[in-house]
């Protein structure tokens, strides 16, 4: 199997390179692109090969304008630190969508999903991107409809659909809940994002995650940021940077 990888992080290209090897040693990287623009120029000269692993936040932008530039007929799964970019993926050519960092398991998972969904097709006749896309089941993923948290010495669950907003603060996590009450958690926002529903919540800078019900309104901040208001208080300005802007606006609605 031949792969191309675009990702702009060296280690986590490395990490990338060293899994692919000890699960499959006879898996060759054709290339490997950091960027966009070059991605682009590679992909309109050379046959593209089996499978494409794609960062999304590379180093001149977001890696669903690769799509935009070229056209690409083969899979790609996906890798990202954060969820909020997944129903887009699926959109376009991804099969799978994997989080960082890549664990061997998850990798092993991805590879075996596109080793079966090719073999559903005659050899003779390769899979379009659109026959592998339809038996794709989207709905197979589980989210967490509860959050342990704590209260001094003692300890208790909150509903999912309770949650406004996640937080972090000092080097501490939050959670707020409607009513107003503030929990302390032993988890990372990393950790809690990749538990949630990407259609609920989104991860809007480093410091918040917030549920879609808790957001009001959003207003331009400076040249290409926003500006979050929503129906709970906090001390600190929500902003969204000018990189997730847009992603952020799509999500909305």
């Amino acid at each position: 199997m031949k792969v191309l990888i675009i990702e702009d992080e060296a280690p986590a290209f490395r990490r990338l390179q060293k899994l692919l090897e000890e699960i499959d040693p006879d898996i060759e990287i054709v290339e490997v692109f950091d960027g966009i623009k070059e991605s682009v120029k590679w992909l309109n000269h050379h046959q593209c090969p089996d499978l494409i692993f794609m960062d999304i936040q590379l180093s001149d932008g977001l890696g669903f304008e690769i799509f935009e530039q070229t056209q690409i007929l083969k899979p790609v799964i996906f890798t990202t630190a954060f969820d909020e970019y997944m129903l887009k993926a699926f959109k376009v050519n991804s099969i799978d969508y994997l989080l960082k960092p890549i664990n061997k398991e998850d990798l092993q998972r991805s590879l075996d999903k596109y080793r079966h969904l090719k073999l559903q097709f005659s050899e003779s006749t390769p899979p379009t991107i659109q026959e592998l896309i339809k038996n794709i089941r989207l709905d197979d993923r589980k989210f967490k409809s509860r959050f342990l948290v704590k209260m001094g010495e003692k300890m208790m669950s909150v509903e999912t659909e309770d949650i406004l907003c996640f937080m972090a603060k000092s080097g501490l996590v939050y959670l707020l809940t409607k009513g107003g009450k503030k929990y302390l958690m032993d988890q990372t926002l990393d950790e809690i994002m990749r538990e949630l529903d990407p259609d609920k919540y989104y991860r809007a800078n480093r410091q918040h995650i917030l549920n879609y019900a808790a957001i009001t309104t959003i207003h331009k901040f400076g040249k290409s940021k926003l500006l979050v208001e929503t129906t709970f208080d906090h001390d600190e300005q929500i902003i969204v940077s000018s990189e997730k802007a847009t992603a952020f606006k799509q999500w909305l609605g």
